[in-house]
């Protein structure tokens, strides 16, 4: 059997420059190049050769739920934390329940917010038990 590994994650998006104005500001992701085409998606860098495109989709109509998210791992949580409020992003656990984050039975912290386009986002410490 072949062997397969992450690359991009590609999403639909209203605004392309606000988007990533969002996640350079939430994330500190490198806008890179483009080399598939010459269209109006841009790509950020997640590290590692892995990316973020971000498709332009004005008139999309795009529907979100929590449980459809991806994730970012991190070492600390409560600086984290302290970078949302900063940006006056709000932030949940998974109930919902308003600035909290909750601990899952493997011990690792999340918590969970959304990006212009309404994307749910989860921002957890794996790293820091890994």
């Amino acid at each position: 059997m072949q062997t397969f590994s992450f690359n991009h994650l590609a999403l639909a998006v209203k605004d392309v420059a606000s988007s990533i104005a969002f996640y350079q500001a939430v994330f500190g992701l490198s806008e890179i190049e483009n080399t598939a085409s010459n269209s109006k998606t841009r790509w950020l860098s997640l590290g590692e050769g892995k990316e973020l495109h971000l498709i332009p989709r004005p008139e999309a109509e795009l529907k979100t739920h929590k449980a459809v998210h991806f994730a970012m791992a991190l070492d600390d949580i409560a600086s984290f934390i302290e970078r949302l409020k900063s940006l006056n992003i709000n932030f949940c656990d998974w109930p919902g329940t308003p600035n909290q984050y909750n601990i899952r039975k493997d011990g690792i912290k999340q918590l969970y917010f959304q990006d212009p386009n309404g994307y749910w986002i989860e921002v957890n410490d794996a790293n820091a038990i890994a």
